[in-house]
């Protein structure tokens, strides 16, 4: 009798360890948005082909150190083809985009639906021109030849101001 209701509880708590797994997976475990540029963006998988992708995160115009931001294509959804050939596009462009994703949590066990579990929701282009600032300036008819780099070195500008300042009469500086 005892190993029966041994047996029987040790069925409970296993049935009720995976009641409570399952009710802690969320389809929307976060949202957010990210800023940057597309430096990846693959079809990849063995068993499931998912579109994969990789965002060089950016902050103010600039890009910022650290990890790039993974997401993948939901392979549950349909109808997302126009923004698969968006990110496509964005890739060989260069344009910052701003990506509207979810994340999950415990809905993504085999990696059956992408590669990761931020899946995207929307993609918005920025700025189609963030690759290539200096397009933007030849507006004026001016265009860019050359890039000048400028090095002062501070022993010769105190030189020459000792100078200045000895030929001027005047006292030299400290």
């Amino acid at each position: 009798m005892n190993a029966i209701l041994s047996t029987t509880m040790k069925l409970a708590a296993l049935l009720a360890v995976i009641c409570l797994t399952l009710a802690s997976c969320t389809e929307d475990y976060s949202n957010g948005e990210k800023v940057g540029n597309l430096i990846e963006f693959t079809h990849k998988g063995i068993f499931w082909k998912s579109w994969e992708g990789r965002l060089n995160l950016t902050q103010t115009g600039m890009n910022t150190s650290g990890e790039p931001f993974s997401c993948s294509f939901d392979n549950d959804r349909k109808g997302q083809d126009s923004l698969i050939a968006l990110m496509k596009q964005a890739q060989v462009e260069g344009w910052k985009l701003k990506i509207r994703y979810h994340e999950v949590f415990g809905w993504n066990w085999f990696s059956n639906r992408g590669e990761t579990d931020y899946f995207i929701d929307d993609v918005t282009v920025l700025d189609r021109n963030f690759a290539r600032p200096l397009q933007q300036i030849r507006g004026n008819g001016s265009t860019v030849r050359d890039t000048v780099w400028v090095v002062i070195d501070k022993a010769q500008v105190r030189e020459a101001l000792r100078e200045r300042h000895a030929a001027s009469g005047n006292r030299q500086p400290e």
